[in-house]
């Protein structure tokens, strides 16, 4: 029986896998004698893990790539603070979409159940610009928004990892709103549910997600507040304050220039929307970091979270 990556342990056995490769990168050992090599993360609906194949042959140089199903023979061993496999043996076992699916992560919750409660959310927004726009939004980008990942890597980079991302927001959100009254719903919820749509343009899709184009160019937040401008100019609401502040929401939500943001935030509403979004990505990442780690162990470093390791109680 095939084990799945979460299973693997470093021991003395040779295994077998079946995994989608998420990631290849090819590069040549140092020495007289330079070789090929690929470093590959390979991925199961259980988990990623680090591999290598030295000595890599040119039809594998020019034929392995992500998005291919493959089988994997080799050793795992030890690496670093992690598990690593060194593959002795590997052959595509496909590359249909059908196939792809099977090995990619998805949200923790059904979709359906998901694209429900997130229309609820919108029906609860009762200002008439505010709602108008956040509902034309989603009507018509709804079938990607809920199927999207929310990044290529780092955070919820699963199937529907977008819309599972921003419920999450969003039932921090109401949380928020009972502690902190003053806080204007319609506001809240919309900068939420609106901040990250830009990604269904920025990513490629939810099988091996990679960024287009204008993902590259533009950026996830530039896309969302044009997308946000053209729906108002469509409604007749261009000139509207509420449309500048709705764009606002979304502009600042990175909440540091540095971060990619090209304003800060200027709003309560602003300031709380960055603050649960940078919340909901931390934990997440901290939670993917730590799935594989035994009870007592650290996790490996975190790079986005200022390369810190984390530790995971024993009770």
């Amino acid at each position: 029986m095939t084990k799945t990556i979460k299973e693997l342990t470093a021991d003395k056995d040779t295994v077998t896998i079946r995994a989608l490769i998420a990631s290849v990168m090819a590069g040549k050992t140092n020495g007289n004698n330079k070789s090929n090599y690929l470093t590959i993360v390979l991925q199961d609906k259980s988990g990623t893990i680090d591999a290598k194949l030295w000595a890599a042959k040119p039809e594998q140089m020019e034929t392995l790539k992500s998005g291919c199903v493959v089988d994997v023979t080799g050793d795992v061993i030890k690496y670093g603070d992690g598990l690593q496999f060194k593959i002795e043996k590997i052959s595509i076992f496909s590359t249909d979409e059908k196939e792809q699916v099977k090995y990619i992560k998805s949200a923790p919750f059904s979709t359906d159940d998901m694209a429900e409660k997130l229309l609820d959310y919108v029906s609860l927004i009762k200002d008439p610009v505010i709602g108008a726009i956040t509902q034309g939004l989603y009507e018509d980008h709804f079938e990607k928004l809920i199927i999207y990942p929310a990044a290529s890597k780092n955070h919820h980079e699963y199937v529907s990892g977008l819309a599972h991302h921003t419920l999450s927001m969003l039932k921090m959100a109401d949380v928020l709103l009972e502690v902190h009254p003053a806080l204007k719903r319609d506001y809240l919820y919309a900068g939420i549910l609106l901040h990250d749509l830009g990604k269904i343009i920025e990513l490629s899709g939810p099988v091996v997600p990679e960024y287009t184009l204008a993902g590259k160019l533009l950026g996830h937040i530039s896309i969302a507040q044009a997308m946000i401008a053209k729906k108002a100019s469509e409604l007749h609401f261009e000139d509207d304050e509420r449309v500048i502040l709705l764009s606002h929401l979304v502009l600042s939500h990175h909440g540091k220039m540095e971060y990619g943001s090209p304003v800060l935030p200027e709003l309560m509403e602003a300031e709380a929307i960055y603050l649960l979004d940078n919340l909901d990505a931390r934990i997440n990442m901290i939670e993917k970091a730590l799935d594989n780690v035994e009870d007592g162990h650290f996790s490996k470093r975190i790079f986005p979270l200022e390369n810190r390791s984390f530790y995971k109680p024993k009770q």
